[in-house]
């Protein structure tokens, strides 16, 4: 337990100096903005996140129509000694979906303000998105465990549930054309979106674990193949990283969609099992602390049925995306310890499958009792 609570821990994703950062912050607006630009409470928040380096920060300057101050959010490329997540970081591709989405779907990305491509100015590329206020499901601790939506009446729970499958049904009945969608995606191999997203996610497995091999995921790779669904439907924008953790929320409403380096090209069903099996993910966790949690929240039946209410389509082939889900989590779960053991922060286990910290749940999915 004492390994399960302390991966629930806060990520150390930074390796840079905030002074250094700040400064550099000011030189690149000044120079972007053509006026001498203040930026103060530059910071790294507490919570959530565990791939790109988050700076908060505001930003002050003189325009002609008259003084201008931005409470702002810049997401960095985490430095390459800092072990990162993902083998790359296409910022510019996030910049674009969070335009599309707010601008197209109807989704309320934030404001995405500015986007620098060059590594120079602050060490990585980045862009710079709005501030936005308000409550986000915590990681750390888990939302099941304490806080304000667990202590929230149940109506309210469920206004928050609904509200938050509402997203997915309008980014995924958006009219996006195929050029736009081509935008998101990097494989072009010709395979239906279904195909090419699980081969990009064996590459990646490859990549993040290199020579070590993880038995339970290769065992859940196996499992997709032999249970791989006969027609995988249309295929969507998709958010990629759909959690309740990756929104904010005001009187239990979304107001800001966050975290969208993960968005691709998809079937309907990859959203919807991933915003499904994420909550099962803490509410296991507080199960094995003793914690009543939230069992009737983001329940698979709920959510499908609202899907489909708002939609009009069903979702099919549940336990495959769930499977998947689960797949995908556990390749970056297993990353993100090796980040941890790079900083000295837990040790490598004797069994490579604890590295997976729900390997549980997915042996549970191969031999069929986790639905049971």
């Amino acid at each position: 337990m004492d390994e399960q609570r302390g991966q629930t821990e806060q990520m150390r994703v930074s390796t840079r100096d905030l002074g250094e950062l700040r400064e550099r912050m000011r030189s690149w607006l000044t120079g972007r903005l053509g006026r001498p630009v203040a930026v103060s409470r530059l910071s790294q928040p507490s919570s959530n996140g565990m791939s790109s380096e988050t700076l908060l920060f505001d930003a002050s300057w003189d325009a002609p129509e008259g003084r201008r101050d931005i409470e702002c959010v810049a997401r960095m490329a985490p430095a390459s000694e800092a072990v990162p997540v993902f083998p790359s970081y296409d910022l510019g591709r996030q910049f674009e979906v969070m335009r599309m989405v707010r601008e197209r779907a109807g989704v309320p990305a934030p404001r995405a303000l500015w986007f620098e491509p060059d590594a120079g100015p602050m060490g990585a590329p980045f862009f710079v998105m709005e501030r936005l206020t308000g409550d986000v499901p915590p990681d750390v601790m888990p939302y099941t465990f304490e806080g304000w939506l667990l202590d929230a009446r149940r109506a309210d729970q469920d206004r928050l549930q609904r509200q938050s499958v509402e997203i997915l049904a309008r980014l995924h009945d958006a009219p996006f054309t195929a050029e736009e969608l081509g935008t998101v995606t990097s494989h072009r191999s010709g395979g239906s979106a279904l195909r090419e997203h699980v081969d990009g996610q064996r590459a990646y497995y490859e990549w993040a674990h290199g020579a070590m091999r993880i038995p339970v995921l290769e065992r859940a790779f196996a499992w997709l193949e032999e249970h791989w669904p006969a027609d995988s439907g249309p295929a969507v924008l998709s958010w990629g990283d759909a959690r309740i953790g990756n929104v904010m929320y005001q009187d239990f409403t979304p107001v800001a969609v966050l975290d969208w380096e993960m968005a691709g090209v998809a079937p309907r069903e990859l959203d919807i099992a991933w915003m499904i099996f994420l909550h099962r993910f803490f509410q296991d966790v507080a199960e094995v602390f003793g914690l009543p949690g939230m069992p009737d929240f983001m329940r698979r039946e709920d959510v499908c049925r609202t899907y489909q209410e708002i939609t009009g389509y069903s979702p099919r082939d549940m336990e495959f995306y769930e499977m998947y889900a689960a797949l995908r989590h556990g390749v970056i779960m297993a990353r993100v310890w090796h980040r941890r053991i790079h900083f000295g922060e837990q040790p490598m286990p004797e069994d490579p499958d604890d590295l997976v910290m729900h390997r549980a749940s997915i042996e549970r999915m191969l031999d069929g009792s986790y639905w049971g």
